[in-house]
């Protein structure tokens, strides 16, 4: 049997392809936020739905990433949605050594503790109910207890997803 045209070569599974094929991917960018001595909080694409009734979400963190030990250890984390308008601090929540809660960023101590970024487009406070490990990561499963879904009317741009494609932050197109 012959390839039909247009499917190029196939490589082997490994980390590279797999990350190579998850650039194609478009996903959503949150901020996952953590209370501690010192609060912690990490960029992720990998946010998803998990269940209504009752409510769960998931995410995965390295565990090699600054802030999992702040994650390990929380019994609620928050969850934000970032607008298109907030590249900067998801690069800010990206980047390694980076002092993430320090000016400008604008956050606030919210319920349980957890730091609730202030001018997302919807932010949630989860109670941790499962820590599955993952290779070299934790797929971290969170039960909604508290949030704000509203998206703020602003300036173009305000209230429209962030998105990450190709290595890159995107914003949607008409």
């Amino acid at each position: 049997m012959t390839a039909p045209t247009g499917l190029g070569t196939s490589r082997s599974a490994a980390p590279d392809l797999l990350r190579s094929v998850f650039r194609q991917h478009a996903a959503g960018v949150a901020v996952i936020t953590a209370p501690g001595t010192r609060p912690a909080g990490f960029t992720a694409t990998s946010l998803t739905s998990v269940a209504a009734d009752p409510p769960l979400l998931s995410f995965g963190i390295s565990t090699g990433a600054s802030s999992w030990p702040a994650v390990s250890e929380a019994g609620h984390i928050g969850v934000h949605i970032l607008g298109e308008h907030q590249q900067e601090l998801a690069a800010t929540f990206a980047r390694s050594g980076a002092d993430r809660f320090a000016a400008p960023t604008s956050w606030r101590s919210g319920p349980y503790g957890v730091p609730v970024l202030d001018g997302v487009l919807a932010w949630l406070v989860c109670e941790v109910v499962a820590r599955v490990p993952a290779g070299d990561h934790r797929i971290v499963l969170g039960r909604v207890v508290e949030g704000d879904p509203e998206v703020r009317p602003g300036p173009a741009g305000q209230s429209r997803p962030l998105l990450y494609h190709q290595g890159r932050f995107n914003a949607l197109r008409d």
